[in-house]
């Protein structure tokens, strides 16, 4: 009767040693939770969210215009920053009387903007290679690529891909 017990807490405990170390492979190389602190990211992303971030999803590819992005802020590599992707290395971009300007073409105002934004002007900036310029979707309260220059690919943690928390805010990030 002994042998039993005791064998049903080793086995509880393997169970659990492996599921804490499966836990951990998973966030360190797969999926991370991330919290967001400020209104950068309105209307995308609120305070308060959590967030998944997908740890592969660029070393099988490279972040694209439009992606939502955390990356170790180039300042302070200790702190992590969100933003979006607006230009990739080899890119020229500014802004003039409220428009972004990618390689000298106007883009359209993106449907993720907060209704009524207006910016102020900046560039042209050519964006190195293997570096992107990163701008929150809240410009108007956003320390990005205008204030800290353009973000070294090697700073890249992941794709931010879905909101799990609160819950009336559950989604896939676009």
């Amino acid at each position: 009767m002994e042998e039993s017990k005791g064998s049903a807490w080793w086995d509880l405990l393997q169970s659990l040693v492996i599921a804490a170390v499966l836990a951990l492979i998973i966030r360190s190389f797969l999926f991370t939770p991330f919290y967001i602190p400020s209104p950068s990211m309105e209307p995308t992303l609120y305070p308060g969210d959590r967030i998944i971030v997908n740890r592969l999803a660029y070393r099988l590819g490279e972040p694209q215009r439009g992606d939502v992005v955390v990356f170790r802020y180039p300042l302070d590599p200790s702190r992590d920053y969100i933003k979006r992707v607006v230009a990739v290395g080899g890119d020229t971009v500014e802004a003039r009387n409220n428009v972004l300007y990618i390689n000298g073409q106007p883009q359209p105002m993106a449907s993720y903007l907060p209704p009524g934004i207006v910016y102020s002007d900046f560039g042209p900036i050519k964006v190195p290679p293997n570096s992107y310029f990163m701008l929150g979707d809240n410009r108007n309260n956003s320390a990005d690529s205008r204030v800290w220059g353009t973000l070294d690919r090697k700073l890249i943690i992941g794709k931010a891909v879905l909101v799990f928390w609160p819950l009336n805010h559950i989604g896939l990030i676009r």
